[in-house]
């Protein structure tokens, strides 16, 4: 089915159902961009069109299989160590030490973590502090192969780019076309599989005193964000800080966090009951 049309009738139903289920929003001129990511695995499972895929998908028994498959084609995974760094190292650099410092054990989660890079390099960070020790870390992400490829430790040249002379000499191994992490360090990490809108499932992991979901909001719809939003604020103890990507403002949307700054880093922080 390389080249099908996908028509604004299927193009509705197929992305409001990707939109409830994943909270990834396609727009009107999305429309052969999510063809070209549908068609080839709907061909494959033996459809002969996106709308019978969509049935399947949608009132199928083994839809379910199936959504989590269609996830890894969908979700984006791009990322790489010390991306906007800035916000990693006021995370690691005070708001780790001062809750240390007040005797508490720092929760902190990265949401969205993709293929892992992010939580690693506040790993990183938080170990030359001497602080790896003193944290708690839990990272997620909607991919399996994402996590899995997190869990191994081994990241080529497009994850590297911006990896500083410093960190590359001491906690990586060089491979062929790349470098393996520490494994102390990929260990220290609690990797979960979450997907930001089951609410139900982020209730299990407790709540935590910092938050990280950097450039991932950017593919939801404002409704989506505001429940996001919503939910991890809820993940977040008094006076907890959400922390976004640098494109990324939530300042038109109702929640009990407020916007603040440090360093000329923004980040959001729920005031103390």
């Amino acid at each position: 089915m390389t080249g099908v049309q996908l028509s604004p009738p299927v193009f509705a139903i197929l992305s409001g159902l990707i939109e409830e289920r994943f909270g990834i929003h396609y727009d009107a001129e999305d429309r052969e961009l999510l063809a070209d990511k549908l068609a080839p695995r709907a061909a494959e499972r033996g459809f002969d069109s996106l709308l019978d895929y969509y049935y399947f998908l949608r009132y199928d028994e083994g839809a379910e299989a199936e959504l989590a498959y269609l996830a890894e084609a969908l979700v984006v995974n791009e990322t790489y160590f010390f991306r906007e760094a800035p916000a990693l190292e006021l995370t690691a650099g005070t708001f780790i030490p001062e809750l240390v410092r007040q005797g508490i054990r720092p929760r902190v989660w990265c949401a969205a973590c993709a293929t892992g890079e992010e939580p690693l390099t506040l790993a990183m960070l938080l170990d030359a502090a001497e602080l790896l020790d003193a944290v708690t870390l839990v990272a997620s992400d909607i991919s399996r192969r994402a996590l899995a490829h997190a869990h191994e430790g081994v990241y080529l040249r497009r994850s590297l780019r911006a990896l500083p002379a410093f960190a590359a000499g001491r906690w990586f191994t060089p491979i062929e076309n790349g470098m393996r992490i520490e494994r102390r360090l990929t260990d220290a990490i609690d990797w979960r599989r979450i997907n930001l809108i089951d609410a139900a499932t982020i209730a299990t992991l407790g709540e935590f005193d910092i938050v990280l979901c950097r450039n991932v909001l950017i593919y939801f719809s404002d409704v989506t964000v505001q429940t996001v939003l919503h939910v991890l604020a809820g993940a977040l103890r008094p006076n907890g800080r959400l922390i976004v990507g640098t494109s990324e403002s939530l300042l038109r949307f109702e929640s009990a966090l407020a916007c603040e700054e440090r360093g000329g880093a923004f980040f959001y922080r729920k005031a103390e009951s």
